[in-house]
């Protein structure tokens, strides 16, 4: 049963003294990783990463927590690692104003920056949105086109959905699904066309019940499938197929 994990950190410290093992194990199942690039230098090691394994491809970008950072020079390189042919987005991009690590102007400024590399190099978008819905739609549509990508760790409720479904957007679902107090959130998987939904773990964050507390990892990408066809009163082979054809088809896997 061949799923997708299309938001993974597999660069961070977390996964430094087993990161070998787990990725045979990635192989082993036959699970396929999108591990996502945040800063420059994580950037750097997914792309190293996935040019060594067949079965892990790499986004490239700028978190919006480190926008501050960002200068013209980190972009060029940025733009030099997307032509890799192992990259297939570009993301971790976005805002987040829960956090505002940079200032809410300089995010809004290399979130379209990026934006305009993404439609130079014809790649999809990994999207961070944290309380700062208004602002990212409305510079998506100020871009000029519609970008297609994923909204990463999709939080809201169906009426959120639907808005960035009707922007072309495929909606990425994780471990907080399986949480609790996440009634809305559930009622939105259940309602959202299954071709428009993909799995994600957010590893080594995001953990879902029942490990919640401890080290996320790809593995547990089959408790958020099983959770979404618990919830939509389906199979999770459907959920996986499904899944995993629309991961192919937004990042053009091969």
């Amino acid at each position: 049963m061949r799923m997708i994990d299309t938001h993974a950190h597999l660069d961070e410290r977390a996964f430094d003294r087993d990161r070998a093992l787990l990725i045979a194990q990635l192989h082993a199942d036959e699970t396929g990783v999108v591990t996502v690039g945040s800063a420059l230098d994580s950037s750097r090691a997914t792309v190293q990463l996935a040019e060594r394994h067949r079965h892990i491809w790499a986004t490239v970008g700028a978190h919006p927590h480190g926008a501050k950072y960002v200068t013209p020079d980190v972009l060029r390189e940025l733009e030099d690692l997307a032509k890799s042919p192992r990259v297939v987005a570009i993301g971790e991009i976005g805002l987040d104003y829960y956090r505002d690590l940079s200032p809410r102007d300089v995010q809004r400024s290399v979130f379209a920056a990026q934006l305009e590399l993404a439609r130079r190099l014809e790649l999809p978008v990994v999207l961070h949105n944290r309380q700062a819905t208004d602002d990212l739609i409305a510079i998506l549509r100020k871009a000029g086109r519609t970008h297609v990508g994923v909204v990463h760790s999709f939080l809201g409720d169906l009426a959120l959905a639907e808005a960035f479904l009707s922007l072309g957007f495929y909606i990425g679902i994780g471990g907080p699904l399986t949480y609790p107090a996440n009634a809305p959130l559930r009622d939105a998987v259940r309602r959202v066309p299954l071709e428009r939904l993909l799995l994600e773990t957010d590893c080594p964050y995001l953990t879902p019940v029942p490990h919640r507390g401890k080290r996320n990892e790809p593995a547990y990408i089959e408790l958020v499938a099983a959770e979404i066809a618990r919830v939509r009163g389906i199979s999770i082979d459907d959920v996986a197929r499904q899944t995993t054809a629309n991961a192919v088809a937004l990042f053009g896997l091969h």
